[in-house]
């Protein structure tokens, strides 16, 4: 019967891509704890699948806003990611020190994922000094392997780690010589615990975004205070599953990448400066730099050759044509745009606006912006990931200083 249990729960959750002596913890002890099956309890055992994201879409030309839902989250929340089939979100929650896993029909966490924090040095990028705090808080994620693997930044932790979400008995395993950290595994509503640890996989000086190639054999990770990309090859079956291959030197602080499978590049926005790095994927080097306009954060690409990019100083976004790096047109936006997300059907564009508190929203047209909406968003939003069926649209917006993360509703038409 728990072998059969067991299946059951891999296939819900298989399908679907910032103190102490642990965190130099060199092998030896597994953590115990409740069995692993019991993890997902939180589980309905039966889902309308008509909740998640079909495998095709049918066609719409307009958004309109429904609804505001505010969801609580926890402090200091910085990023949100969904799993491919739009079932779950994860909440990056910085200064928690943990991640929430939210299930989107219901708007509950089935899962929160907490790490034992030590002693570290963050930044205060307010006075722009170093400052005492703890390396276990998270930045942003990125799903490998068909949602198997959740890989998280730790800001002050100089690397990333792997949680094995879709079943947290392969978490339970260390090797001689290995950095690792302790997470441990709370169910809202049940006494039941699991923990573990997962292995820091060392990259560069406060971590970033992590992005990755298409068929999950490499890893890129920007690293805001070193100046450079980490390349990392990923092995699934091996563990620590990531070795780092590659370090790409940049003109300055580094934000936002994307991967172009279809062209064998990648690119980097150079918050620091005013550029985008572009790498070649073959060699894991970089080609040259595209000069852009001041202070880009985000980048996210459509699949007809354009880039979109957010300026955070400037408070503008742009489109921009891959093939001459010239901005064919831009858009104002509220303050301080940082997370930029594409709907499924790349007409749309949504903004997270911070020091302003607005989300403004944007249908992309052949020659320009338009934008159909700005959306009140209180507690400076960060973080937005997108969930859709063939009749809505859901944005998924965290917010940093209030621990909260509304979920703005818009129907197709």
């Amino acid at each position: 019967m728990r072998t059969l249990f067991a299946g059951l729960v891999i296939l819900l959750l298989g399908e679907g891509c910032q103190i102490t002596a642990d965190s130099g913890r060199s092998g030896g002890e597994l953590v115990s704890g409740t069995h692993s099956h019991y993890a997902v309890r939180h589980i309905p055992a039966h889902r309308n699948r008509d909740t998640l994201i079909p495998a095709v879409l049918r066609p719409y030309t307009d958004l309109s806003h429904a609804k505001t839902e505010l969801l609580k989250a926890a402090p200091g929340t910085k990023s949100v990611l969904f799993n491919s089939n739009g079932s779950r979100l994860y909440a990056m929650n910085l200064e928690g020190m943990s991640i929430y896993e939210f299930d989107q029909p219901s708007r509950k966490v089935g899962r929160e994922f907490k790490f034992k924090p030590t002693k570290g040095t963050g930044w205060d990028y307010v006075t722009d000094k170093p400052i005492p705090s703890y390396q276990e808080k998270p930045v942003e994620a990125c799903l490998s392997h068909d949602d198997k693997f959740l890989w998280i930044s730790l800001h002050n932790a100089e690397g990333i780690v792997p949680i094995r979400v879709d079943s947290l008995a392969a978490n339970y395993k260390i090797a001689d010589g290995q950095t690792v950290k302790k997470v441990t595994v709370l169910y809202p509503g049940l006494s039941n615990k699991d923990s573990f640890y997962v292995p820091l996989i060392r990259t560069g000086k406060t971590p970033k975004i992590i992005a990755r190639t298409a068929d999950s054999k490499y890893l890129l990770v920007s690293n805001w205070h070193s100046y450079n990309v980490s390349v990392l090859e990923m092995n699934k079956d091996i563990y620590p599953y990531a070795s780092l291959v590659s370090t790409i030197p940049v003109s300055s602080i580094p934000r936002g990448i994307v991967v172009d499978d279809r062209n064998n590049r990648s690119y980097v926005a150079i918050m620091g400066g005013s550029s985008l790095a572009v790498i070649n994927n073959s060699d894991w080097k970089k080609d040259t730099d595209m000069v852009v306009e001041s202070n880009p954060r985000h980048i996210v690409m459509d699949t007809s050759g354009h880039l979109f990019v957010s300026y955070n100083k400037l408070a503008k976004i742009a489109c921009i044509d891959l093939a001459t790096g010239q901005s064919l047109f831009t858009a104002t936006t509220h303050a301080a745009p940082r997370t930029i997300i594409l709907s499924k059907n790349h007409k749309f564009l949504f903004v997270t606006c911070y020091s302003s508190d607005f989300v403004d929203v944007f249908k992309i047209n052949d020659d320009n912006f338009e934008k159909l909406a700005s959306l009140p968003c209180k507690g400076h939003p960060v973080g937005v990931d997108i969930f859709e069926n063939n009749d809505t649209l859901e944005a998924w917006v965290c917010s940093y200083s209030n621990g909260s993360i509304s979920v703005f509703s818009f129907n197709k038409k």
